[in-house]
Order: C-alpha cells, then structure tokens, then sequence
C-alpha cells in the first residue's frame, strides 16, 4: 500500500529533478549536459505535477525514466548522426573506438607508442580505460556506420533496460520498497544524465543489481553470469563480484556462482591479452593507476582528490587511505560475511562509497553505485522475508 509520505517524498524528489536539470540546462560547461537539462527539465517537472494524479508510482517512475533519460538520449544521438559534434561526452566516442579497433586489430586498446604518435591534445581519447566487453557497445558503429542507432548509448539503453525489467520481474513490483530503488537506478539525474550523455556506468550498474535479485530469488548461476559480464565491462564492478563470491561461499552456493563470475572476465581479457598484453595494461591499469602518458581528467573534489592535492606526497597518501578502508572491508567480509543478498548489496554500497570518497581520481557520477545500491538492500531484504514466509506456509517446495 503507498502511503502518503512516499507520494511526498516522490514530489520533492521530482521538484528538486527539476530544479537541477534546469540549472544544468543554463549553466553546465558541457553542451551535451545543457541538451540533457533543456529537455529533462521538463520531464522531471511533469512527473511532479502527476504525482497524485497517477495512481501507480512504478508506471511514473517508468514514465518519468523514458522523459528524462531515453528521450534525450536518442534526440541526441540523432543531432549527433546529423552532424552534430557536441552531443556526447568523450567516453561514447571512446567505447566506438574499441569497437573498431577490436574490428579490425583484434584488440580494443593502441599501444603507448600508438598513443604517444596522437596529437598532445587529442592524446586523452586514445585511452580506453575500460575492461574488453566494453567494446561490443561500439561494434554496431564499426560494422554499420553513423546512424543514430549505431550510438554506443542507445545500446548501453538497450542492456540497461532488459537487465532492470528482468530484476524488477525476479523481485515482484508490489514490493514497496521497488519503487524507490528502481528511482535511485533510472530517474535521479545522476543516473539519468549519465545514460543520456554518456552512459557506460549504467549497464555495469544494472547488471549489479540483476546479479543481487538473481541471487537472492535463488538462482546463483546467473547470478555469476550477471556480476560478471558486469566486470567484464569495468572494474568497478569487481568489489560486487568480490563480495558475491563471499556469499557464495557463505551460503554454499560457490561452485554455481564463481563460474560465470570470475570465468566471463577472464574469457573477455583473453583476446587482447594474447594480441598485445602491454596495450592493455597500458590502458587498464598504468593509465587508471595515473602513469599514462597524460592524467585522467576526473577531480570531483572528493576527500581522497583534495588530499592528493594538498599534503605533500598527497596521492601516496590518499592510496594509503584507500588500501585500509579496503583492509576493514575486507576483515569484515571474512568475521562477518553476508548470507543474504539485502547484506551483500549493503557492502557493495558502503564499500563502494568509500573507495569514490577516497580515490585520488574520481568523478561525481560514480555515487550512482552507492546509492543504487544501498536503496537496493531494502528491496532484496523484503522480497527475501517474503519468499521465506511462503516457505514457511507452504513448504520448502512452494
């Protein structure tokens, strides 16, 4: 049953949307932003008006996503086809040149001396920091040309939606806590200006959050498959797949889960590792560890960037910040480890809210995983209360 807070919370919430889309429309540096803010802008404001107007807050929720992310995501990506060139951020164009560069290289990353013969100020976008899956979101560019639908972002949608639609089905809509979470995971405009304008993160995070609904309505096979065509895409993914494989050995379920969680990301390495091995620790990890060529552009003004910019040998210092807060995670993962998923999602967010707070190099729009996440925990924790209380009625074979 909604109760009238939820409807009140929705209204600030979609207010506050609004107001931040609006400003972002006016006043962000970054033209692909303003375009995200001019036409989000008023689907955040439309969604306030309806708030107790439509009866079902999950079709809003669906309604507003489409308003505020999808369509402008694909107006863009059709000015982008037209000709337009401030259309998207840098990371679409990048994921496009993996793809072709897996086309016709075989290995979506250039050597150092590749990058090194890149005009000094386009030598940024020669990086593809990115794990190999990565790649195949710009494969339907390379093979099919600029069309709006080869956009790499468009297919970013296209996985993001399945994977949501498919987790929401696992964990049943009527749960009162889905709607929220599933807000936390589309409407917020950290998630949804960051598919509309860019968007690599959001299929890395939808399919997190798959994996936890996987696992929790009892199916760890796929749950492995999930979390690690997850990672296969980027490494943030790897502390969920680090904490799913501890709860599959919690729960006995491991042989299932770790196949396809730790199977996917290798297989995906293999490739470019048999190609040129020195192009991709050049990309993946010399260049996020900050020993590229040139530096990564991200300094969200987060505790571990400010710290590495204002002591003296600062970077060392926030790295060291960062290795303990991993070492009291990982302590407590081995004392305390999950057994649900509900507690699994909650030490992927806090784990992942504390390496954002304390990396040297960060970005504001990475948050998306904390928050989804941990408005994630309350769903998988009612969802499994329920299941059990079913059991309990019915029988273990209900």
């Amino acid at each position: 049953m909604t109760k009238p807070s939820d409807r009140a919370v929705d209204l600030l919430l979609y207010t506050i949307s609004a107001v931040f889309a609006l400003v972002t429309a006016f006043t962000s540096t970054l033209l692909p932003h303003r375009a995200w803010g001019a036409i989000a802008a008023c689907g955040y404001l439309a969604a306030a008006l309806l708030v107790y107007v439509v009866g079902r807050r999950d079709i809003l929720t669906w309604a507003t996503w489409a308003a505020v992310a999808m369509l402008p995501l694909v107006v863009q990506a059709v000015q982008r086809a037209g000709g337009r060139t401030d259309r998207a951020q840098e990371e679409v164009a990048v994921v496009e040149h993996m793809g072709a560069s897996l086309l016709h290289t075989g290995t979506p990353y250039l050597s150092r001396a590749e990058i090194a013969a890149i005009p000094l100020d386009e030598r940024l976008l020669g990086y593809r920091p990115y794990q190999p899956g990565m790649s195949l979101f710009g494969l339907p560019r390379a093979i099919a040309g600029e069309h709006w639908w080869t956009d790499a972002r468009v297919w970013f949608a296209i996985v993001t939606v399945a994977a949501l639609v498919a987790a929401v089905t696992l964990l049943r809509p009527s749960n009162p806590s889905m709607v929220r979470a599933m807000q936390a995971a589309t409407v917020l405009p950290v998630t949804a200006l960051t598919l509309a304008t860019g968007g690599d993160d959001i299929p890395v995070l939808a399919l997190c959050l798959l994996a936890l609904a996987l696992f929790a309505s009892g199916r760890p096979g796929w749950a492995g498959v999930a979390v690690g065509a997850a990672a296969g895409l980027k490494l943030f993914a790897l502390p969920v797949v680090a904490v799913l494989a501890v709860l599959s050995i919690a729960t006995g379920t491991w042989r299932r889960l770790l196949p396809g969680a730790l199977g996917i990301p290798v297989l995906a390495v293999l490739p470019p590792l048999l190609v040129d091995p020195d192009a991709l620790i050049e990309n993946v990890f010399r260049f996020t560890l900050g020993h590229g060529l040139v530096t990564s552009p991200a300094q969200s003004p987060f505790p571990g960037y400010l710290i590495s910019q204002a002591l003296p040998g600062g970077r060392y210092v926030a790295a060291g910040l960062l290795v303990a807060a991993a070492a009291v995670i990982g302590v407590l993962l081995v004392r305390r480890p999950p057994r649900t998923a509900a507690t699994a999602a909650l030490f992927c967010g806090y784990g992942l809210l504390a390496a954002i707070l304390l990396m040297p190099t960060t970005r504001f729009g990475y948050l998306l995983y904390p928050v989804a996440l941990l408005l994630w925990a309350p769903t998988l924790r009612v969802f499994s209360r329920r299941t059990q209380q079913a059991h309990s009625f019915f029988g273990p074979t209900a």
